[in-house]
């Protein structure tokens, strides 16, 4: 195989037609049904499957069954299927995996940038979504076309892009079980939909983190009341949510204290952790937008993350429980905030979870841990949104290993590396069950400063070039 070939193909795709479309897809306010209950109303959804529907179906591509699927009631999905070529059979298929929705708009955009604003500048196109993970069809389809081009030897791929992943995929099922039969023997799942370490290498994710997310309500009042005539008389409700959160993390150290949400770290991953510790060293913790942080100037103490030893942090992030609040009801703002006792607090919850913690089971630990016996007798509900068990990679199969080393010092330069990571991306652990024997090459371009989710997202150009060119690779290597 000419990868110099295939990488050149890829990057002209990528700099005439990939970039500009991917542009125009971030102008689409797709948002994700979690955050856009009338989504179906709006179009968004639908006009950015449309568009990708007509760009798939304009690539000349032997042989490409390709259709949009929409079961009633559901998010729209896109499916594709490209026989094998060479005479390699049939039977045998990669299955590539995207979305094409999107979180929601986040404040705090850099003057002239917005989520619906591409902008591209030093080698980066910002905007919600291209990174996270629209360019997954795109890509997945230019790698095909790609080694077709090069008479390059391939197996049967399929492809199944949906809607509603950034609300976590609730319409995924329903569509695996309509269309997994058509998919064959999966031999690889290429989900594109990751994270790297850095930009210099192939990182292929090992694990991912479950998580509990809802929320947490603490009332003491019906109505407020004037803060000097009941304040040290009535609780306040944001003291008594103060507690509530106490029972789970110690507020001094963000541990999470209850032993149901923490997991043994198998030795693999302890391994691979050291090893991605020595190549990002200090990054692990740099990555982020901190304020008033030494950088390990000094002493460590003063520096501001929980540590700055490289393997403990991905372990932390990885491999550990963690609680955030997300979101927060009840409070007026401060221009209008006057001299009330508020009767009640509202907090959004993220629990983050070791992969192999069980999402259900960590669900009614937490509604049991904040709702029983509630201080002052105050009226304590947790509503649960969201119980996603993490996922965990099955052994690497000694080809993969291989293939995945091999192709990311084609593209890169440099060896391929492993982690895990700390998000939550609960379509793994339903693609796992309906293919016990595949493998999963679990990528993407999501690397330090990208800020999927937040302000001022990106996806890394050069990056997601030399991706494309090591999946190509990885794909032209899957056993027949």
């Amino acid at each position: 195989m000419n990868l110099a070939e295939v990488r050149r193909i890829l990057d002209r795709r990528w700099d005439e037609e990939l970039v500009p479309l991917l542009a125009d897809y971030v102008k689409v306010p797709a948002k994700s049904p979690a955050f856009d209950a009338s989504w179906a109303a709006h179009g968004h959804l639908q006009q950015v499957v449309q568009s990708a529907h007509a760009w798939a179906a304009a690539q000349r591509i032997a042989g490409m069954r390709l259709e949009i699927v929409t079961l009633h009631g559901r998010t729209p999905c896109i499916f594709f299927d490209v026989p094998a070529t060479c005479g390699l059979g049939n039977a045998r298929s990669v299955l590539f995996y995207g979305h094409l929705d999107k979180q929601p708009e986040m404040e705090g955009w850099r003057e002239g940038f917005g989520p619906w604003t591409p902008v591209v500048a030093d080698g980066k196109l910002y905007g919600r979504g291209a990174a996270d993970d629209g360019y997954a069809i795109y890509a997945a389809l230019s790698i095909v076309a790609a080694l077709d081009a090069q008479g390059v030897a391939r197996p049967r791929c399929v492809g199944l892009i949906e809607t509603c992943e950034e609300s976590g995929s609730p319409d995924l099922p329903a569509y695996l079980d309509l269309l997994a039969p058509r998919f064959g023997d999966v031999a690889l799942v290429a989900g594109l939909d990751s994270g790297c370490g850095n930009y210099e290498q192939l990182w292929v994710t090992t694990s991912l983190r479950g998580l509990v997310g809802g929320t947490l309500t603490v009332e003491v009042l019906s109505e407020g009341v004037h803060s000097g005539n009941a304040s040290g008389l009535v609780p306040s409700s944001m003291r008594i949510a103060r507690q509530l959160l106490n029972r789970i993390d110690d507020p001094a150290t963000g541990r999470v204290l209850d032993p149901i949400f923490h997991a043994e770290i198998p030795a693999e991953r302890l391994a691979q952790a050291r090893a991605a510790g020595e190549i990002l060293g200090e990054q692990v913790w740099k990555q982020f937008p901190w304020i008033g942080c030494s950088h390990g100037e000094g002493s460590p103490a003063h520096a501001m993350p929980t540590t700055t030893d490289p393997v403990e942090g991905i372990l932390a992030r990885t491999w550990r429980p963690a609680l955030s609040v997300t979101g927060a009801a009840g409070f007026p703002s401060i221009d209008s905030a006057g001299n009330v006792l508020r009767p009640k607090t509202t907090f959004k919850l993220s629990l983050r979870l070791p992969p192999t913690v069980d999402g259900e089971a960590a669900t009614k630990r937490l509604k049991q841990l904040l709702e029983s016996d509630p201080p002052y007798g105050a009226r304590v509900t947790f509503d649960a949104d969201w119980g996603a068990t993490g996922w965990n990679a099955p052994e690497t199969a000694p080809w993969l290993a291989r293939a995945a080393d091999e192709a990311s010092k084609m593209a890169f330069g440099k060896p391929a590396a492993w982690m895990g990571e700390g998000g939550t991306i609960p379509f793994m652990n339903m693609l796992a069950a309906k293919f016990p024997h595949a493998q999963f090459l679990t990528t993407g371009v999501l690397g330090p400063r990208s800020n999927a989710h937040g302000p001022n997202e990106f996806l890394h150009i050069d990056c997601a070039k030399k991706l494309s060119a090591a999946v190509a690779a990885i794909v032209a290597q899957v056993p027949a």
